[in-house]
């Protein structure tokens, strides 16, 4: 028991050390705990001011880290550590004015917030290392450790938490859902930060000891730097073999592609990110092992990454041409380069200099940020003029004006709707100075070029697709009832479907038969099963739906309705939605999800 108290209370200790050392970063995360309480609070739904807060809390946080690394490993800083953290509270204010403008928290934002993370880690794991004041290496098998550590000790601190709320809701009384959100943020937004940041050895050459015996003691990471003999067994004999065998494979694939001249198409990408990430890592852990293994891994490594890496890029280089630049392929192609310098740097220097590997990494991240050299505008110029050019070799972009073509080849059409739609996704329709300007993507895409929106057959199969305009409101006027239906075009959904109504004191039935892949019939009949009225739905479609590949924008309610009538009653069907989908021997199979409105006169 008194073994018990005295481990909690050092840890207690640590995580007390840990806000005075990184006083910034501590109350970074703790603030933006106190923001996710908020949006709890809201149901998850939380304010747009909200979201930024947290994401500027997050990224000022790290921030904090990299400045007090930077504090602790250059004496010009010592005695400014005030000045340091206010200069850290400016630029994380910047980043939330920067941020404040923004309509949404879309997938840029959250990319360039993720990206300016990663730099601002690499920069924290470097710093220690700057100057040759650290083995970089050592600092680096620090970092895995407490990483390591830290997401072990909230992983199963979340997975105690979990289990009480659960046993209180059941046996004692009930909980709120919200109890286990509040409870799962305390423990990965403030509690395991944090105690990662109580384990990390003090860099401070000034103060702590070297390993000939110099200077005070470390402090916050005793044992920080030994390397454990699993860790040792796992990096040697596991995760060196595995690499070999995963660049055996992509030697025999290398090989392949030379004898067929088939390049590969997107696919070897993330393949060789992986491989070249996962790489690099276990080579700056093995540069501490002293093993046959590791010294052959860490001779061979760099000189096997330069070939493959040039592989990808190559194959990279084919899609761009293609395709052009995309925010992925961007990334793709840029980790290339970093790859195939790190991999050059490591074959001409020793293991020493590992850190340069770091610190590459993080110039290179926050390049890929930084206007106008940044993934967004880079892609979003590429397709602009992929799209220009386009149209101008189909004859629908003349002198800057853009001439609608309802006859362009399928390849435009396709082209131009899948550039529109990723330009409309990342906000970079704004840039292109010929469309109107209050262009919408979905709904003046035909008017505006002049023909409906077209894709590639996904796995061979085409489709065709229409939808109503859920913001217009519809007429019901002469009718006494509306129902809705849905029918699919797999076999078990073809029984027939029906509801009865009142009409006229007495009680009819309207029912909906699939008769074939592509038609159905609606039909009011009598008490007794007379038919009254019916309409079958293939005739109105063919009037309706685009032809087979396109995609309509969204229509009116009026466009979307057929309708009958006699002398007694009336019905109309209004379409919600019409897929059509080409089968094999050009049959077409469809979905409907239509409403029925019955009324008599």
């Amino acid at each position: 028991m008194k073994e018990i108290k005295g481990t909690l209370v050092r840890r207690l200790q640590g995580l007390i050390k840990a806000a005075e050392r990184f006083p910034v970063s501590v109350a970074g995360f703790a603030a933006a705990l106190l923001v996710v309480y908020a949006i709890i609070g809201e149901d998850l739904d939380p304010p747009l001011i909200m979201q930024k807060m947290v994401f500027t809390l997050v990224i000022g946080a790290v921030l904090g880290i990299a400045i007090q690394f930077t504090v602790e490993s250059f004496d010009g800083l010592s005695s400014r550590r005030v000045a340091a953290y206010v200069a850290g509270l400016l630029l994380t204010l910047g980043y939330f004015l920067i941020l404040l403008p923004v309509s949404e928290i879309s997938d840029a934002v959250v990319i360039r917030s993720l990206v300016t993370g990663f730099a601002l880690i690499c920069v924290v794991l470097w710093l220690p290392s700057a100057g040759g004041r650290e083995d970089f290496n050592r600092v680096a098998l620090t970092y895995v450790k407490t990483f390591a550590t830290s997401w072990l000790y909230a992983a199963v601190l979340s997975a105690g938490f979990a289990a009480v709320i659960a046993t209180v809701d059941i046996l004692l009384f009930e909980v709120s859902d919200e109890a286990y959100a509040y409870s799962m943020a305390t423990v990965w937004i403030l509690f395991a930060p944090v105690y990662f940041l109580s384990l990390l050895p003090r860099f401070d050459h000034r103060q702590n000891a070297l390993e000939n015996g110099s200077g005070a003691d470390r402090s916050g990471g005793a044992g920080a730097f030994d390397y454990p003999r699993y860790l040792e067994i796992l990096v040697s004999y596991i995760a060196v073999p595995l690499v070999a065998v995963y660049t055996a494979v992509l030697a025999a694939y290398l090989g392949k592609i030379l004898v067929t001249q088939v390049w590969p198409s997107g696919q070897l990408g993330p393949m060789v990110l992986l491989y070249s990430a996962a790489g690099l890592l276990i080579f700056v852990m093995a540069s501490l092992l002293d093993n046959g293994f590791a010294k052959a891994y860490t001779r061979v490594f760099p000189k096997v990454l330069i070939p493959v890496v040039i592989l990808q890029l190559i194959s990279v280089g084919i899609r761009l041409e293609a395709y052009g630049v995309t925010e992925s392929r961007y990334y793709v192609a840029l980790f290339g380069v970093f790859s195939l310098a790190a991999g050059l740097m490591l074959s001409f220097s020793p293991v020493s200099k590992n850190g340069r590997v770091a610190l590459l990494a993080a110039v290179f991240a926050l390049g890929s940020i930084l206007p106008p050299v940044d993934a967004f505008t880079v892609s979003r110029n590429s397709q602009i003029g992929r799209l220009e050019g386009l149209l101008a070799a189909e004859g629908m972009l003349v002198n800057g004006e853009l001439v609608a073509k309802a006859e362009a080849s399928e390849l435009t059409k396709t082209e131009t709707t899948s550039i529109v739609n990723y330009l409309q996704g990342s906000g970079g329709l704004d840039y292109v100075e010929w469309l109107p300007e209050d262009f919408k993507a979905y709904e003046d895409f035909a008017r505006t070029f002049g023909f409906e929106r077209t894709f590639e057959p996904a796995g061979g199969q085409r489709y065709a697709m229409v939808t109503l305009d859920p913001g217009v409101p519809m007429a019901v006027d002469g009718f006494d009832r509306l129902l809705s239906f849905e029918v699919a075009r797999y076999e078990k959904e073809m029984e027939p479907q029906s509801q009865r109504i009142e009409l006229a004191g007495e009680t009819y039935e309207v029912k909906v038969t699939r008769t074939t892949p592509e038609d159905t019939v609606v039909k009011l009949v009598t008490p007794v099963g007379d038919e009254v009225l019916a309409i079958a739905l293939e005739d109105a479609v063919n009037s309706i739906a685009p032809e087979m590949g396109a995609f309509k924008e969204l229509m009116l309610p009026e466009a979307m309705t057929v309708a009958v009538e006699n002398d007694q009653f009336r019905m109309s069907v209004v379409f919600r939605g019409i897929h059509l989908y080409e089968m094999g021997q050009g049959e077409i199979a469809s979905d409907y999800s239509f409403y029925v409105l019955v009324g008599d006169k």
